[in-house]
């Protein structure tokens, strides 16, 4: 498995031929699009920086679009949606936690999430979790209430997400690992992730 970071709350994983696209943001966002062609698109919140579904799309390659709360298996990958209540651009609306089981490895994908207080359905399902992406800067979780969620949450990687240089920073400083530097990109198997609590990876965009 590969993943990518495209900046914002967008993410490019590749599986052999399948490629999954989480939260691209659309022309109408501030922040910068990447166009690349998946087969499952998953949209945490109806809002221009995550519903860019448009660019998920390339060529002959549309996806299978994700957005709200439920169960789904696409392409022998299976998907859980949980809804939190959010306010995002000032709006009050539903933030859709993921949690996608891929390639024998459990991925939970928090979304816009601003509370650490998850409702009781999804603490009792997000257990064994493998690679964590966390929302850590602007309208989603302060730094250091980020960090103690994903302590509770014992995840084996940590990828935080939709940050400023001194949001990162600050991430990083509370979780002891400001020695962290980004890496291109993510390139994983099961078997990697054996014995590992809680490593912070950071990936450039």
């Amino acid at each position: 498995m590969v993943i990518s970071y495209m900046g914002g709350q967008n993410f490019k994983i590749s599986q052999g031929d399948l490629t999954l696209s989480y939260n691209p943001p659309s022309k109408n966002s501030k922040l910068a699009t990447s166009k690349f062609g998946a087969d499952i698109a998953l949209v945490s919140l109806n809002h221009d920086d995550f519903n860019g579904i448009e660019n998920a799309s390339f060529g002959e390659r549309e996806p299978f679009v994700i957005q709200g709360p439920g169960e789904y298996e696409v392409k022998e990958v299976a998907v859980r949606g949980f809804g939190v209540p959010a306010e995002y651009g000032k709006k009050k609306t539903i933030n859709t936690i993921y949690s996608v089981s891929l390639d024998g490895m459990n991925l939970c994908f928090m979304g816009a999430l601003q509370s650490a207080d998850l409702p009781a359905t999804a603490k009792q399902e997000l257990d064994e979790i493998d690679i964590l992406f966390l929302p850590i800067g602007k309208e989603t979780l302060e730094q250091s209430e980020g960090y103690k969620l994903a302590v509770r949450l014992e995840p084996r990687v940590i990828i935080p997400m939709q940050y400023e240089a001194g949001e990162l920073k600050s991430f990083l400083k509370e979780a002891g690992a400001e020695g962290t530097k980004a890496v291109e990109k993510l390139t994983v198997k099961r078997k990697d992730l054996e014995g590992k609590e809680g490593e912070i990876v950071v990936l450039s965009n």
